[in-house]
């Protein structure tokens, strides 16, 4: 029996080990006020993508939950892709917004914004596109819709940390812009979340997204404090840093190796699949399947793990939105997600397109 290949696998080393080690050893182990190595991931990821500001807190989740908070979108319509993992639209709906769900581009799954124009009214507050699998959005054109008409971008860029849209860095481009540092996800942590700022207002809205994220808890002087705001525990904590501090560093060098196995697979893959695009982070790599059921058995048979990103969120029965997106009904229920991380050899690569190819016939 040849070994089994994980969708996804964390890459890891005695770096991360130590750190880890390091942390739980000096007894710190986190702080609501986002010190120690918090704040030093901050600063570096804040560098790293070119943004104003950056935020720390536990999850992409509570990145866009405390994003959109920033905008009072109370009744207020939101524009977004249904093609994406649920919490885009639970961020909307904690914060007593409508989600308006909008088609995708067929060729990226990102947000038409042919689409987005048609579905723009006088209520609508944010657009918030989504970076799918890691392949950037067309920010400009999206960016000028949103300038016409005074509507706030806010970017879900869970799979896109290291994507580039025009040479600058995803996490530099919209007013605010949400990622996720799942163990999964290109930047691995245990839990973890950001939000990088770009807007003019940059410097406030930093100061109210670090009280919404311990309780609204601010204006600290040594034990003295106050709640000026309603919030939550949404704080990263020490040993999710320290690891994405060391992660931090490798991230270039791992993503040069998805993109180098997407190549390989959008060059031999025998059907319809993710485009080979060199500003794309390769958080996933999906493809087009007729009969995805006896597929995905057939590659589980042969130690193939495979998965489905994503069941639509307005065919979910909390939303059950009666709205006909042609390209993502027809999309989602064909697509497959295939092994994508640094961990796989070339070896694996080559059996898991023989594979593919066979058994998608």
């Amino acid at each position: 029996m040849k070994k089994k290949i994980k969708l996804f696998d964390p890459c890891i080393d005695k770096k991360e080990e130590k750190e880890v080690i390091s942390v739980l050893k000096s007894g710190f182990w986190t702080s609501g006020s986002g010190t120690g190595k918090v704040v030093e991931f901050e600063k570096k990821f804040k560098k790293y993508v070119g943004a104003k500001s950056c935020i720390c807190v536990n999850s992409g989740t509570a990145a866009l939950h405390l994003a959109l908070s920033l905008f009072n979108i109370k009744d207020k319509e939101v524009i977004l892709p249904s093609l994406s993992f649920v919490s885009t639209a639970h961020s909307i709906m904690y914060n007593g917004g409508k989600p308006v769900f909008v088609d995708v581009d067929p060729k990226t799954l990102c947000l038409d914004p042919e689409k987005i124009q048609n579905a723009i009214t006088k209520n609508t507050k944010v657009i918030l596109p989504v970076h799918f699998g890691g392949m950037p959005c067309e920010l400009n054109k999206i960016s000028k819709l949103g300038f016409q008409k005074n509507i706030k971008i806010v970017e879900d860029a869970a799979h896109a940390a290291g994507a580039s849209y025009n040479n600058k860095k995803i996490g530099s481009f919209g007013n605010v812009v949400c990622f996720s540092f799942h163990p999964v996800k290109n930047l691995g942590m245990p839990t973890g979340g950001a939000i990088t700022l770009n807007d003019t207002n940059s410097k406030k809205y930093e100061k109210i997204l670090k009280a919404l994220r311990w309780c609204g808890i601010s204006n600290r002087v040594g034990t003295k404090y106050d709640v000026t705001h309603l919030g939550w525990n949404y704080y990263m904590n020490e040993f999710s840093a320290a690891i994405g501090i060391e992660q931090l560093k490798k991230l270039k060098k791992m993503n040069l190796k998805r993109m180098k196995i997407a190549k390989t697979y959008s060059e031999e893959i025998e059907l319809e699949s993710m485009p080979f695009d060199k500003n794309c982070s390769y958080h996933l790599y999906w493809i087009l399947v007729q009969n995805r059921e006896k597929f995905m058995k057939n590659m589980k048979n042969m130690g193939i793990e495979t998965g489905i990103h994503y069941k639509p969120i307005h065919k979910m029965k909390f939303y059950s939105i009666k709205k006909k997106l042609p390209v993502t009904d027809d999309i989602s229920s064909k697509i497959v997600s295939i092994p994508m991380h640094p961990k796989l050899n070339d070896n694996d690569v080559d059996r898991i397109i023989k594979l593919t190819n066979k058994f998608s016939k």
